[in-house]
């Protein structure tokens, strides 16, 4: 699957507080560990590293996972 997603932009994601809005950071095409986990990434199950926008925690998503917000 396609994804049009590229850092800088702002997308929004579900959390069990409810919706989160934020930007990517940088997308993941391989193997990865961060904060402890494991990123299991490649070229065609790219993950995205996202920081929220309350509060500036960072997290990393599926595509599937985020909906990219249209520019203003």
């Amino acid at each position: 699957m396609k994804h049009d997603l590229k850092p800088g932009d702002r997308v929004n994601w579900n959390t069990p507080q409810g919706m989160t809005t934020g930007k990517i950071v940088r997308a993941i095409t391989t193997h990865t560990e961060r904060d402890g986990h494991t990123v299991a990434a490649s070229k065609d199950d790219v993950h995205y590293e996202v920081e929220s926008e309350n509060g500036g925690k960072r997290a990393v998503h599926r595509a599937e996972a985020l909906h990219k917000m249209p520019k203003h």
